[in-house]
């Protein structure tokens, strides 16, 4: 199966696979979403945690204004509705890492209701995605089984702590775009500061929500809104990288088809991916589902946000990706390919316009895009830990643009200042790395090649692609620092071309 074919060949004709993702994302906030224990990657076991995340008797939730803000700011940036009026539900049932016996969570009245995304694909195409809902929950604790052979130990430190849950509608069809699609959500996210993203830490991951129909039923599920049409789905849970999310996407596609070409049915169930045998697994079926018994909390008021503070929020909000991209394109004269990879983290994108100011644009995007990005990466940082001044960048660009050195010269010179050597005026100084465009010394190696090389110089009458060979010749003599358009100039002349 191809990654981007919306169908799939099976030994009994087309099928289509459907998908809708639910992208579980942590609020960026000190504190918890219900109490005024600290959030944060890193400290020992249980040492964040108030009596409230511990489910001690009599103790009441008190929520996080702050959090509110961050998922209606999330919200704003989706294009979606902000609900004035949300309430938080109570969903039971009883686990260890969870002390109180019920999670706190929006099941009837979210935060955030409809909203749209728009997407990238690969091949620089544009797909929507439509979001159902966001909504607010706090997290579980985490439990851990492998540091005794018969005892399981109890983590609360993520318990309580802020999450967003962002649904989206069934509209991803393919395993690329169900990555693309996390991409932009996350970068969104970063944006607006919201989440930092990290998915290492699990700050960020997706319940991938799987099934597969014969081809053309999506279209007829997308005339009438009948599910009917689509596929029993199988729900992923916890997927934490995009490279995990395709596979697990291709394996679960293949597993429904071979069943139900094999006459069997898909019956609806929570399954986990392992990465390493590179399959999915039943974790429990939805037919086994407890009732959750959900209700409104008795201990918090439904939540009503005034008009004038989401207005105040949306003021707020910073330049978002699609708007940044657009913008480049207009003022800067990029391809919507270079927009798109400069915006795809924030700290590149304002990093690019620091040094274009002036500048030839699309050359200092090569730049910043190719080698800057590339040693980052070799380095293992991102643009946010880059120790190279945007202004260097800007300088090198202008000593090419003003023939001071060729763009062969300006890797060496690169090379130079990633390094440390100062700025790359000061390496092209130190080095003696000036082009030479004086026409004089040009024409005194021109005419020395020549003289040694007749036979060469007279079979180019004939082969004019044989002038390569003399441009290589001068260029060596030069040192590599003959200007190349006078090479080809003065070459041109004296060959009769």
């Amino acid at each position: 199966m191809s990654d981007n074919t919306k169908t799939i060949k099976g030994r009994t004709g087309d099928w289509e696979i459907v998908m809708g993702l639910e992208i579980h994302a942590q609020v960026a906030s000190k504190a918890k979403l219900f109490s005024g224990a600290a959030v944060g990657f890193g400290a020992g076991p249980n040492e964040q945690v108030s009596l409230v995340d511990a489910g001690f008797p009599g103790m009441l939730p008190t929520l996080n204004k702050h959090c509110v803000e961050q998922a209606v700011k999330t919200g704003l940036g989706l294009r979606a509705k902000i609900n004035k009026r949300s309430q938080f539900d109570r969903k039971n049932y009883f686990y260890p890492d969870l002390p109180t016996g019920y999670q706190i969570s929006q099941l009837y009245y979210p935060i955030v209701g409809e909203g749209v995304v728009e997407v990238e694909a690969e091949d620089g195409s544009f797909f929507n995605v439509g979001i159902e809902r966001l909504h607010l929950e706090q997290d579980a604790g985490k439990l851990i089984h492998d540091l005794s052979p018969t005892e399981s130990y109890v983590d609360l430190n993520r318990a309580g702590t802020a999450l967003m849950e962002i649904v989206s509608r069934p509209d991803l069809r393919t395993p690329d775009e169900a990555v693309a699609y996390v991409k932009k959500i996350r970068t969104i996210l970063i944006y607006l500061g919201t989440c930092d993203g990290d998915m290492e830490k699990g700050n960020l991951r997706a319940d991938v929500n799987v099934s597969v129909c014969r081809a053309g039923n999506y279209d007829k599920f997308k005339e009438t809104g009948e599910f009917g049409y689509l596929g029993t789905r199988c729900e992923i849970k916890n997927v934490n990288s995009f490279r995990f999310i395709s596979q697990a996407i291709q394996y679960e596609a293949r597993r429904q088809i071979e069943i139900l070409e094999d006459g069997g049915s898909i019956t609806q169930e929570t399954r986990l991916y392992d990465p390493t045998a590179g399959e999915t697994r039943s974790m429990r079926s939805k037919e086994e589902a407890q009732d959750y018994r959900y209700f409104p909390d008795p201990d918090l008021l439904p939540l009503d946000l005034e008009e004038a503070w989401i207005a105040e929020i949306k003021a707020s909000l910073p330049e978002l990706p699609d708007d940044k991209r657009k913008r480049l394109m207009a003022d800067y004269g990029l391809s919507q390919y270079d927009a798109i990879v400069l915006i795809s983290e924030q700290a590149k994108a304002d990093y690019f316009e620091a040094a274009a100011k002036g500048r030839d644009a699309k050359l200092v995007s090569n730049w910043v895009t190719n080698e800057v990005s590339a040693r980052l990466a070799a380095e293992g940082k991102d643009f946010s830990q880059n120790p190279l001044p945007a202004a260097h960048v800007a300088q090198l660009v202008e000593l090419i643009e003003t023939n001071v050195i060729s763009s062969k010269i300006a890797k060496e010179v690169f090379d130079h200042v990633w390094n440390g050597e100062g700025s790359p005026a000061e390496v092209v100084e130190k080095h003696g790395l000036k082009q030479v465009t004086d026409t004089g010394a040009i024409e005194t190696a021109v005419d020395e090649i020549i003289a040694a090389n007749p036979d060469k110089a007279a079979a180019v009458a004939d082969k004019p692609q044989a002038i390569g060979w003399f441009v290589g010749q001068v260029m060596k003599a030069t040192g590599g620092k003959a200007n190349p358009g006078a090479v080809n100039d003065i070459l041109k002349a004296k060959l009769g071309l």
